[in-house]
């Protein structure tokens, strides 16, 4: 166990047939006493500063819909929905839960239907975009992962993100001449996407998955993030998490979400996870 102070109310993890693992409830964190066994990184917004990409993606899927344009704030605030479900809010619906009746479940379909058809042409352009220029990675990034990477194999590294899997391994692998010695594609044992899990952040279903292929438990574990919607997926987990400051979403979001710790910079990271 790498926490102190652990266990407020809260359940053992237990893997059960194959690897099925059982949530705990909450987290009651004092500190880290040595570095994760596993280190699970979001990538807008976290490692990548990709948000015009995302943004210029959008505009251009919503002009071709003949869709209302929308500003940088309003992308920025949407960012913590999957794909399908920020073009679906950017295209003007929004879900009706619960849908008890028929005009709230036709509501959801179109809701559905839409956000699935904008991402798939989203996902068609933003994908083929990525460059090191578009999607590079944040300063003191690359020197972070140098860190991590000096652990051996004793630090799993997975990502988990709210675009489609095909983007994840775009920006991994775009980036690989940020590192020095074997990429950073490499690094990452274990990457998923909105649309490789059973249900997108904030459900937990993701960082489940991502654990089961490290062979982590999510006691062991720490999820880093820019959105309070992976502060929720963690706590939903009963993983600890880390919110970082540089991404799309303010300060004061990121703390009215359940992070477990909060990094401004690069460095802060680096000293929470015991790697300095």
């Amino acid at each position: 166990m790498f926490v102190s102070g652990f266990f407020l109310c809260c359940f053992a993890i237990a893997w059960v047939g194959s690897s099925a693992l059982i949530p705990p409830t909450q987290i009651d964190m004092k500190c880290f006493e040595a570095t994760p066994k596993a280190i699970i990184f979001d990538i807008d917004g976290t490692l990548a500063d990709s948000w015009k990409l995302g943004f210029d993606a959008t505009l251009v899927v919503l002009e071709n819909n003949d869709l209302p344009l929308i500003d940088e704030a309003t992308y920025h605030k949407c960012t913590k929905f999957s794909t399908p479900q920020r073009l679906a809010r950017h295209a003007g619906l929004e879900p009706i839960l619960p849908a008890n009746d028929e005009e709230s479940r036709a509501n959801n379909l179109l809701f559905e239907q839409t956000g699935d058809k904008l991402a798939a042409e989203f996902d068609n352009l933003y994908v083929g975009l990525v460059t090191v220029e578009t999607a590079g990675l944040f300063p003191g990034i690359p020197e972070l992962l140098e860190k991590i990477r000096s652990c051996s194999s004793s630090v799993k590294v997975g990502c988990l993100t709210n675009a489609c899997v095909a983007y994840a391994h775009a920006v991994l692998k775009a980036n690989d001449c940020t590192s020095q010695s074997d990429g950073l594609s490499n690094m990452c044992a274990s990457v998923h996407g909105a649309d490789t899990v059973a249900a997108p952040k904030p459900e937990p279903d993701g960082l489940y998955k991502v654990c089961e292929e490290l062979g982590i438990g999510v006691s062991d574990s720490v999820y880093i993030g820019d959105s309070p919607s992976d502060a929720l997926a963690a706590d939903a987990a009963g993983m600890a998490s880390i919110g970082v400051t540089w991404g799309s979403h303010s300060e004061e979001s990121l703390r009215k979400a359940p992070f477990t710790f909060y990094a401004s910079t690069p460095e802060e990271l680096c000293g929470l996870l015991k790697l300095s």
